[in-house]
């Protein structure tokens, strides 16, 4: 069964989450955007044993630490999709930029894109690819916990925003609705920031997605 633990971090508050299987205690870390030692703190809290650092999309909040993690691990990247190359390239200037004290541009081992799977114990994530907020953003979905890892793309009460270079506010609409309220709307989500959600919830009084405002 899938576990998780949120874990905010950088200034931005950024819901970098550990999920793990129950079962083999392998776990995955999503987003790792800074502050590695909360990270390294909580994985040795909770004794699971990290295999893979996951990436919804390459902003500094969310991949930050991701060279460190998987340095220290000795272990794999997968994510985002090679559309947010340029954002990984660019770290080094959003660390001067935003005040970061440690951030490093990565090499990712995989890409990723719809339909794609990940897996470490024996959990399997579903990958969608939903565009809008960055171009190479994607979805984490474990489908037996009714969970989504959404990054940026949706918030409790509003969604991501499209005003950072290759933003596409219509692309950004079309992922939520198209990609995402199909899977459910009992299905829960963890944000990039602030606090979960369902689906339903937020079709029923998102004021950016809504299903009345289409």
């Amino acid at each position: 069964m899938l576990q998780f633990k949120i874990i905010p971090v950088t200034p931005f508050q950024q819901n970098c989450t550990i999920f793990w299987c129950d079962e083999t205690m392998q776990a995955a870390v999503i987003d790792p955007g800074g502050d590695i030692e909360l990270i390294l703190a909580e994985v040795d809290k909770l004794k699971v044993d990290v295999v893979k650092v996951l990436l919804t999309h390459a902003h500094i909040d969310h991949a930050g630490a991701t060279h460190a993690l998987a340095s220290h691990f000795n272990i794999a990247i997968e994510g985002p999709h090679k559309e947010d190359q340029f954002w990984i390239d660019l770290i080094e200037e959003q660390k001067d930029r935003f005040g970061f004290a440690h951030a490093e541009a990565f090499t990712t081992d995989r890409w990723l894109d719809q339909g794609d799977k990940v897996t470490f114990g024996n959990l399997e994530l579903e990958v969608y690819f939903c565009p809008g907020h960055t171009p190479g953003h994607v979805v984490f979905f474990h489908r037996e916990s009714k969970l989504a890892q959404v990054g940026d793309v949706l918030f409790s009460g509003s969604i991501g925003r499209t005003d950072f270079p290759r933003g596409d506010h219509p692309r950004l609409i079309k992922s939520i609705r198209e990609n995402l309220f199909p899977l459910g709307n009992d299905v829960k989500f963890i944000p990039g920031h602030g606090p979960m959600s369902t689906f339903g919830q937020e079709r029923q009084s998102n004021p950016f997605v809504a299903d009345h405002l289409v």
